[in-house]
């Protein structure tokens, strides 16, 4: 029988109902168990989870970043946050300053050794993104009790459709932690590019490139392969993990 379903853009009004999703999607995720510990025990870790969720939602809406779900009978069955090429800036000045203020509260829920893992993995991730203009796919969930009914698959075929349609992306990168996964994003044509490891935890580089490009080949082997023994890095970029402001820089601005 054939379900009938739709994809479209989030709005502000589906916060809860993202939020909530996202949280149980990402419950077993491997950097979600490092960074907050298990939600599904711990309340402070589902509280720590449920903060930094409902702020990637709110700073999409402030980068111009895009939420898309979707939905059956209205009901939210999965979702994905995807940053577009040349988003990484405030949309206005207001914007920028609630977002920040948002941050700082986050700042001070969150422990130090979270902030610090969170750093490293930014600085992991973003040295290894295409140095062309692409879309970057930030998280990807699907209800639990929905999954296996071809829901992440549209959602995936979906944001293809858009970023490939994008005149100004020359594709998708994508990060995921879970070795699992690499095969399902490479028979959507998702490429290996850095394999990599932060502490004990593997992280997987990937980028789905629209056609050819000559310069992101020529720029890298086809996959490279290292490992960040000290998840807070140099005593210089512990010093640097620990200034607020260096912080708010690096996890708000990707480019």
């Amino acid at each position: 029988m054939n379900v009938s379903y739709r994809i479209h853009k989030l709005t502000k009004s589906d916060k809860s109902s993202f939020v909530s999703l996202m949280g149980r999607a990402f419950a077993r995720d491997p950097l979600f168990l490092h960074l907050f510990g298990d939600s599904d025990l711990d309340r402070r870790a589902e509280n720590d989870v449920a903060a930094f969720i409902s702020f990637m939602f709110d700073k999409s809406f402030m980068f111009d970043e895009e939420v898309w779900g979707y939905y059956e009978n209205g009901n939210l069955l999965g979702a994905y946050i995807v940053e577009k090429p040349q988003s990484g800036q405030f949309r206005n000045m207001r914007g920028g300053l609630w977002l920040i203020g948002r941050l700082i509260a986050l700042f001070f829920q969150l422990s130090g050794k979270t902030l610090g893992f969170l750093n490293s993995y930014m600085r992991v991730t973003r040295s290894a993104a295409p140095p062309v203009a692409h879309h970057y796919l930030i998280m990807i969930g699907v209800k639990q009790e929905a999954r296996g009914r071809g829901i992440g698959k549209a959602l995936l075929q979906h944001l293809l459709h858009s970023g490939h349609s994008d005149r100004n992306s020359e594709g998708i990168a994508l990060d995921t932690e879970n070795p699992e996964n690499v095969g399902l994003y490479q028979s959507f044509g998702f490429a290996l590019t850095e394999e990599t490891q932060i502490g004990k935890m593997p992280v997987y580089c990937m980028f789905n490139p629209k056609k050819t490009i000559q310069k992101f080949r020529e720029s890298r082997q086809p996959c490279r392969t290292r490992k960040t023994g000290d998840p807070f890095g140099s005593p210089r970029q512990r010093e640097e993990r620990d200034n607020l402001s260096f912080f708010i820089w690096k996890f708000t601005l990707r480019h």
